[in-house]
């Protein structure tokens, strides 16, 4: 039983790293799930026996790497996790980058959710579980600018919201500049220079 319960996680997880590559290749709208199992070396039965259909495949996909990320994040953003809110800020930028520089699947699952995948019909909740989240993270980053406001480390006049919405912006263009290859280098050194950059701008001058 645990032998093929085992096997059974391999070939799920064997069409997830194939769906990752095939939808990164040719679009989730033009790829089949017959397709997908042949990249996967499985026969289409297999394919779902594992997964309902072509968008719960994508979302199975697409959860797989945000939860970890999402768990991240909220480490880095609590109260505890630095003195100074502004530097749990940066460490959570950091990590954020860091893991789409240096892991493979994150950086193509971010880039068929940006660039390969059309939000209609079936894939439209996506869109809006897009946004759910990214108003999340924004008020997560108005706590930290709220205690970092209190702390009298935040630049004066600047509304801690307004903070929060700026390195919402900056993180997203960031990411998508990266992934198109679009003037930013593929250097974790170099993406952690431009984290550290954007808060030092939010930070009070001493």
């Amino acid at each position: 039983m645990r032998r093929t319960k085992e096997a059974a996680q391999r070939t799920r997880r064997r069409v997830l790293r194939a769906a990752r590559e095939v939808f990164a290749r040719q679009g989730v709208a033009r790829t089949s799930l017959e397709q997908v199992a042949r990249a996967a070396g499985v026969t289409r039965g297999a394919v779902y026996w594992h997964f309902r259909n072509k968008a719960d495949l994508f979302y199975r996909m697409r959860e797989e790497i945000s939860l970890p990320l999402l768990d991240r994040i909220d480490l880095a953003l609590a109260p505890a996790a630095a003195g100074d809110p502004l530097v749990g800020i940066e460490s959570m930028l950091r990590a954020l980058l860091d893991e789409v520089e240096g892991n493979r699947a994150t950086r193509t699952v971010f880039s068929i959710v940006n660039f390969r995948c059309e939000y209609v019909d079936e894939f439209r909740r996506e869109l809006r579980r897009q946004a759910r989240r990214t108003a999340r993270f924004v008020e997560l980053l108005a706590r930290g600018y709220r205690r970092a406001a209190r702390t009298g480390v935040l630049r004066p006049g600047l509304a801690p919201e307004t903070a929060a919405l700026e390195t919402c912006a900056f993180t997203i263009g960031l990411l998508r500049l990266r992934l198109m290859g679009a003037g930013v280098r593929a250097s974790s050194t170099h993406l952690r220079e431009l984290a550290a950059q954007h808060v030092s701008g939010l930070r009070r001058s001493s």
